[in-house]
């Protein structure tokens, strides 16, 4: 029995589910186009799948942007059909024996600055910042990082007088406890500092490979971001960044210093690891180290299945 949604779009498997719901992989019957699904119970407690899909609307024609098919009810669902990508940069990560390079982390860094800029630019925060929540595109598009997963997002000012949201504290952490700002540790209202720090802690998350915070042990979720809080707060950035480029510090130090209301200077951030780039004698060739490792795993396996895996999802 095949199912339909929005008239056109045929319903395939499961490609991947959060806390929402689940995404399935869908086919335009018009034109064979690949799409993306994502479902949500119509009972859901909290239901955030219309306003994600207004928000993608609102960002809509930003590079790195994914875009809305259709958005609409079918039975006891919310629906929403957009565009299918690759991998997140966590799959990679894993792919890639869970180290990425200096040359990668840099032009990750390059694109990931745009895509927050862009959105801060549209009068939202993300956060969310993680690297799940940025994805490869697929075919010719897969050297763009496409930001997704916009649940969480808030406006932070008034699109039409640019008026701030006010200071509060007092908040519940909202994102993920191991890429969360201190300031959302200490129940501080986010801005786009918090985005920009939040970034700087996955750049060396794939440097590292780990960070100091992960895998601490606690009875209950209050009891371990509290512990993840302390900790990120005792490690000194110098000794979070060391044997690494100074540009990462620098990086992290600027975004802990800006205030609640402060534009963040966007063009700096990525000034500081493009001279970074240059000066490592790199190539911006859009040759990452995935894209190398799939080259060396399709020379040695046979029609292997493990390639193919990534290429398809």
């Amino acid at each position: 029995m095949e199912v339909r949604v929005g008239g056109k779009f045929r319903l395939g498997r499961k490609i991947g589910s959060g806390s929402f719901g689940d995404i399935y992989l869908g086919t335009n019957v018009v034109t064979l186009e690949e799409v993306a699904v994502k479902l949500e119970s119509i009972k859901t407690k909290h239901p955030q799948l219309l306003y994600e899909s207004k928000l993608y609307k609102i960002l809509a024609g930003g590079v790195g942007i994914p875009s809305v098919h259709w958005y609409g009810i079918e039975g006891d669902y919310n629906v929403m059909v957009i565009d299918l990508l690759g991998p997140s940069l966590e799959d990679l990560f894993t792919f890639c024996n869970r180290k990425f390079s200096l040359k990668t982390v840099l032009m990750l860094a390059d694109q990931m600055l745009n895509r927050i800029e862009y959105i801060h630019a549209k009068n939202f925060i993300h956060r969310d910042i993680k690297p799940d929540n940025f994805l490869i595109g697929l075919g010719k598009r897969a050297q763009v990082v496409y930001i997704i997963d916009f649940g969480l997002a808030k406006k932070y000012r008034d699109p039409k007088t640019q008026q701030h949201i006010p200071y509060r504290e007092n908040k519940n952490l909202t994102g993920t406890a191991r890429y969360a700002s201190i300031n959302t540790h200490l129940g501080i209202e986010q801005s786009r500092r918090d985005d920009l720090e939040g970034l700087g802690y996955v750049l060396m998350y794939f440097n590292r490979g780990s960070l100091p915070w992960q895998g601490l042990k606690a009875n209950t979720k209050k009891e371990k971001y509290e512990r993840i809080m302390e900790k990120k707060m005792s490690t000194p950035i110098e000794l979070l960044c060391k044997h690494f480029p100074f540009e990462f510090m620098t990086y992290l130090n600027y975004c802990r210093s800006l205030r609640f209301e402060d534009r963040p200077d966007y063009a700096y951030l990525r000034r500081l690891f493009k001279d970074l780039f240059f000066r490592e004698g790199y190539m911006y060739d859009f040759i990452f180290d995935w894209t190398i490792l799939n080259y060396d795993k399709r020379r040695t396996t046979e029609g292997g299945r493990e390639d193919e895996q990534l290429d398809r999802r």
